[in-house]
């Protein structure tokens, strides 16, 4: 129930230009500080993933694991994608709620 609303939340993001993919331009974003949140997709290899996990930890920014690739991908109307960060506090917010609900179910 709650994973369509997030990825119509991400769907809406993505039609404001409030997120960012990619590897190289998110990991630029955290550094920045732009990116409000980080979404990993949940096939996202090790080594991704651990990069991903320390350059948030380092730099405060909150991350969640969640979807595969396809569907993180399907959300924005775009091909597979690992990671994506939401540059609107807002919509982070909103997005983060709901990530902690879902990882609780």
């Amino acid at each position: 129930m709650n994973r369509q609303k997030i990825f119509n939340l991400i769907g809406l993001a993505t039609r404001a230009r409030k997120i960012i993919t990619g590897e190289e331009l998110v990991l630029a974003a955290i550094r920045s500080g732009s990116a409000k949140l980080v979404i990993l997709s949940d096939d996202a290899s090790a080594n991704t993933a651990g990069k991903f996990r320390d350059k948030c930890i380092h730099y405060r920014t909150p991350m969640h694991a969640f979807g595969s690739r396809y569907e993180i991908g399907h959300a924005i109307g775009k091909e597979a994608r690992v990671v994506l960060a939401i540059t609107d506090s807002g919509f982070a917010k909103k997005l983060s709620g709901l990530l902690k609900e879902q990882e609780e179910e």
